[in-house]
Parts: C-alpha cells; sequence; structure tokens
C-alpha cells in the first residue's frame, strides 16, 4: 500500500536497464527485481538510507535517442495522475535525450510541490564499475525531501535543474551539466543536501499544462554555419507543418550581414511562425541589441532565448504552439521564466 513518504519510480529504459548480449548491449524486462537486488547488497548504512519506492515499468522500453515528444506527454501524464499519491518521483531514462525530457517535464508540470527527479547511466546496472546503482540511489534520496519542488536531474551526485542541464560527455559517468544554473543539491559525505536559495519558490498549487504533443515535433532546430545560404533557411522553414524553430547563433546571437537571410526569416515570422534563438556559447545568454546582426533578428520578429539551453528552447517552443493561445499569448509566454528554464525577461 502506498505511503506518505513512498517514491513512485518509472522506469523508461535506457543503457542502464541494458545487459550484454553477444551482440552488445541489448534491453533487458524484469528492472524492478533486478534493481531490489542491488540495493539489498548494499552495505547497511548506504541500503537504509534509500526511501520506500514502488516502480512503474513501462512495457515497452524507450531508446532515448528514438524518444519523442509524445513520450515526454505519456511520462507528464503518468505523474500528474499519480501525484497525490506519492511523496515524490524518479524517472530512469537513457541519457542521449535525458535532458530534453527533463525540460520538457518542467513546462508540462509547472508549479509541481514534489520532487521530480530524472537520471540514468553510462553503464548497465550490473556492469563492473557501474554508475546505474549511484545515480538511482542519488535520484531516491533527492526525491524524499519535501524542500525540493520541481524538475530536477540528478547525475553523479549532482542535482541540477531539468530545464538548465545538458549531456555534457559521451561516456564520462559525470557526464551532465548545467551552464548557466548553479547546482541545485549534492551528495557530500553520502548525504544529499540542497541549496535553498537556488530552488525555485513555492509557487502554491501545481498548475499542470499538459497540452496534446504529437510524435511529429512541429519544431526544428537550425544551428548556423559560416557560408550558410538564405535559400537553405527558407526551404526548412517554408515548410508547411513547420510552426516553430530554434536558431542557433553564434556569440551573443550574431548572424551574417545577408538581407536575404534577414529577409527569409521576416517571411517565416510574418506567417506566423515562432522563431526563437540562442548561443552556440554553451555559457552565457545572447544579447541582439550588442551587434547590428543582432538587431536583425530582433526586427525580423526573432525572439531572445536568454542563457536557455537549446534543449529548453525547443522543448518550450514544442510546449507553447501545442496549446490554444494567440500569437501575442505564445511570444509572451516564451519571453516569460515559466519554470526556472532563463534568467530574466527578454
Amino acid at each position: 500500500m502506498t505511503t506518505a513518504n513512498t517514491i513512485l519510480v518509472l522506469y523508461t529504459g535506457g543503457t542502464l536497464g541494458m545487459i550484454e548480449s553477444a551482440h552488445g548491449l541489448r534491453p533487458a524486462g524484469d528492472f524492478e527485481a533486478r534493481l531490489r537486488l542491488a540495493i539489498s547488497r548494499l552495505p547497511a548504512s548506504r541500503g537504509d538510507g534509500i526511501p520506500p519506492f514502488e516502480m512503474l515499468e513501462y512495457a515497452t522500453p524507450i531508446d532515448s535517442s528514438s524518444a519523442t515528444p509524445a513520450d515526454w506527454q505519456r511520462l507528464a501524464r503518468d505523474i500528474a495522475t499519480r501525484h497525490a499519491d506519492y511523496a515524490g518521483f524518479v524517472v530512469l531514462h537513457g541519457t542521449d535525450t535525458l535532458a530534453w525530457t527533463a525540460s520538457s517535464l518542467a513546462f508540462q508540470l509547472q508549479g509541481i510541490d514534489k520532487p521530480v527527479v530524472v537520471t540514468g547511466a553510462q553503464k548497465p546496472l550490473e556492469a563492473p564499475g557501474s554508475d546505474a546503482l549511484g545515480n538511482i540511489e542519488t535520484a531516491l534520496r533527492f526525491a524524499a525531501l519535501p524542500g525540493l519542488a520541481e524538475v530536477t536531474v540528478a547525475f553523479a551526485g549532482k542535482l541540477m535543474r531539468g530545464c538548465r542541464s545538458r549531456k555534457w560527455d559521451t561516456h564520462a559517468f559525470d557526464g551532465f551539466a548545467s551552464p548557466n544554473w548553479p547546482l541545485l543539491g549534492e551528495c557530500i559525505d553520502g548525504a544529499p543536501v540542497l541549496y535553498p536559495s537556488r530552488l525555485l519558490s513555492p509557487s502554491g498549487a501545481p498548475r499542470f499544462e499538459l497540452p496534446y504533443l504529437s510524435t511529429a515535433s512541429s519544431v526544428v532546430r537550425l544551428a548556423l554555419w559560416p557560408g550558410i545560404q538564405a535559400r537553405q533557411v527558407a526551404t526548412l522553414l517554408d515548410e508547411d507543418s513547420v510552426r516553430g524553430a530554434v536558431l542557433e547563433c553564434w556569440g551573443s546571437g550574431n548572424m551574417p550581414d545577408d538581407p536575404h537571410l534577414a529577409g527569409a526569416l521576416v517571411t517565416a515570422s510574418s506567417a506566423g511562425k515562432l522563431l526563437a534563438v540562442v548561443s552556440q556559447c554553451p555559457h552565457g545568454p545572447v544579447a541582439l541589441e550588442t551587434y547590428a546582426s543582432g538587431q536583425a533578428l530582433g526586427d525580423a520578429g526573432v525572439l531572445a532565448g536568454d542563457d536557455m539551453t537549446p534543449e529548453a528552447a525547443f522543448t518550450k517552443l514544442t510546449h507553447v504552439l501545442a496549446q490554444p493561445l494567440t500569437d501575442a499569448q505564445r511570444r509572451h509566454r516564451f519571453l516569460s521564466p515559466l519554470c526556472g528554464e532563463r534568467s530574466a525577461l527578454a
């Protein structure tokens, strides 16, 4: 029976649940039994600190490299419908798109008054020297802290805001980073410690937003490159199914001094497509007023993404475009901090 201090673990798949085979790593089932066996082998000093949990295993594990907005939607709804029954939630996920899922969950579960901790691993649970059990243990212990009330990512003993996190290394155990927001907490001497001044302030009752997110995203991502041509941008943005785009520009929001390129952006924006710009630099915000080329973006109706990660900007555009809002409302919401994803109003 569920009790007030029970954590719900949602197992979606990923490397942490795979096993070795003759043809490499492959998905494997019965993860709950395998996890509980691994926990039972921990020293009492660690095992006793893990809170009680129940597990919801997805029948078909998600390969995170194949995850879609529909998967983000299913996860958010599974948490929302069980919100009153558990003290917190842990999502076990593949690392490739973990930051994308965490960002989307943050927008869908705005104002949540309980911890949601997303984690994964670089190695499978049973692999020698694996980081899987340590990351799950960290996530469970943070998910039991009542002072935490937002969507987060736990990895390598660090706790990060979900919509600020990025996968930073393909193999290192310390594989995730939060470039533009400090850590929310850390495990110190084996104990989870929160930094309250960095957390989201309590907002009262949750204000979940659970719009329909289609399998095929209506948002595209375009990183500029030297020599990019206006026709290449127009070909992508003119596609009827495209309703928004995240432009990854240089520095503080710069693009080539090309009136034809600016014209392609004006045409897309005038057609009602929501365009946003973030920097290709992992640290620091865009500031479109700094250079003339950045001002051209603002004149074209492109929205400044401040210091948002590309993952947060993409999932935020997807989120606002999925709701019945006017163009003005969508623009205002993108420029407003909704769940700690950006530092300032544009």
